[in-house]
């Protein structure tokens, strides 16, 4: 069965109306039981669950240390372009925005992932807007070969591919793919997407499973909080994220929560989502996913992520800059959101080791993997086969 035909027979406005619906005993029996299915997850995003917060969250964090123990990842996300053929009504790379745009070579790509590795940061994240003629599968293909032969692990946010074109990029050592629907609701979807290849809504939900099936060992997913109600999108999410799991046991599936942030052009959250609101979502989504990585950016406030950072929280962005060249050359060019944890990496690390957290900077490593005698592992040095 493929995601669309999921969709179609379980309509996330009908679960979000039956987690609307879900009693104080529906959240307790949830609660009680020794594990949560989807009828659990409804209550547990109910109304009625809200009362429950610290409940729910005391056995979050019980399933976290059991699963992932006291450790976060750091990542970091490096902006290669901020060019874009999209019109998404809520983001500050809107191609009618005039802002500052540019495009970075590979030598300034060198210079930026430099400037990250300084920082400790072995995990880099890629992004950019969805301008092909200028971010071309070639241009991706070359600057994650380059950086694969630094980082022990190198993600992707750009525009979708397809399965081949992700193979590709496999190949070349990108090992995480992060893909947002943004709203899983086709309507609002076309709404917020008026112009560009973004509109299309079927091609970019694909494209999660695309990337599972072309071999990337991570793959995450999300909606952008804010822009339609947040029960709805967190129905469609945890459906999206069990039907990877089961269709591709062997990719991590990664859940994140990005809140709309302002941004140049930005609108205003339609359906906001107040703090208690995200910790409950986050909280259900790992008694949910209990296997999942859940992953929380710098879009948060520092008071937030440290709170929530020790209940179920797996991977973490620190000093983000979202601008081209923002880690050599800072407001050169225009951002896409606003950042609101602007801490270093280091004091990031030191709060988390603090909060009882041990902040990890490489989690793995391509020696790890079976591969010809003289392949490059994750550090730049030759790795024999195992």
């Amino acid at each position: 069965m493929s995601f669309d035909a999921v969709l179609s027979a379980h309509p996330p406005e009908r679960l979000a109306q039956r987690a609307e619906c879900a009693t104080a005993a529906d959240v307790e029996r949830a609660l009680a039981g020794p594990a949560v299915d989807l009828d659990g997850f409804l209550a547990l995003i109910s109304p009625a669950a809200a009362p429950h917060l610290e409940d729910l969250a005391a056995r979050a964090q019980a399933v976290t240390r059991e699963r992932f123990g006291r450790v976060i990842q750091l990542y970091a996300p490096l902006y290669l372009s901020n060019e874009c053929t999209n019109g998404c009504v809520y983001c500050g790379f809107n191609r009618a925005n005039p802002v500052r745009r540019a495009t970075l070579t590979p030598e300034q790509v060198d210079d930026e992932a430099g400037a990250l590795w300084g920082e400790g940061f072995r995990n880099v994240l890629l992004v950019s807007g969805e301008a092909p003629r200028v971010v071309s599968p070639a241009y991706l293909e070359q600057v994650a070969g380059q950086l694969h032969r630094r980082f022990a692990s190198v993600g992707i946010e750009v525009y979708p591919l397809d399965e081949g074109g992700y193979a590709r990029l496999v190949a070349a050592g990108v090992d995480s793919l992060t893909v947002y629907q943004e709203t899983y609701d086709p309507e609002l979807y076309a709404r917020v997407h008026p112009s560009g290849p973004k509109a299309d809504y079927r091609w970019r939900l694909g494209a999660p499973a695309r990337g599972a099936a072309a071999g990337m060992r991570r793959v995450g997913i999300g909606a952008l909080l804010g822009l339609g109600p947040w029960r709805l999108e967190a129905t469609a999410v945890a459906l999206h994220a069990l039907w990877l799991q089961r269709r591709y046991w062997e990719t991590q599936v990664c859940v994140s929560f990005p809140r709309l942030r302002a941004a140049a052009g930005g609108i205003a959250p339609p359906h906001p989502v107040s703090d208690r609101d995200l910790v409950q979502l986050a909280c259900a989504l790992r008694l949910l996913l209990p296997d999942a990585g859940l992953v929380l950016s710098t879009r948060e406030e520092p008071r937030f992520r440290d709170g929530l950072a020790p209940v179920c929280i797996t991977h973490m962005s620190a000093g983000s800059r979202t601008e081209p060249g923002g880690y050599t050359h800072p407001e050169e060019a225009e951002g896409q959101f606003q950042v609101e944890d602007r801490r270093s990496p280091a004091e990031v690390s030191a709060r988390l080791a603090g909060l009882g957290i041990e902040p990890v900077w490489k989690d793995w490593d391509a020696a790890f993997l079976d591969r010809e005698v003289g392949a490059s592992g994750g550090d730049g040095k030759p790795c024999a086969s195992l």
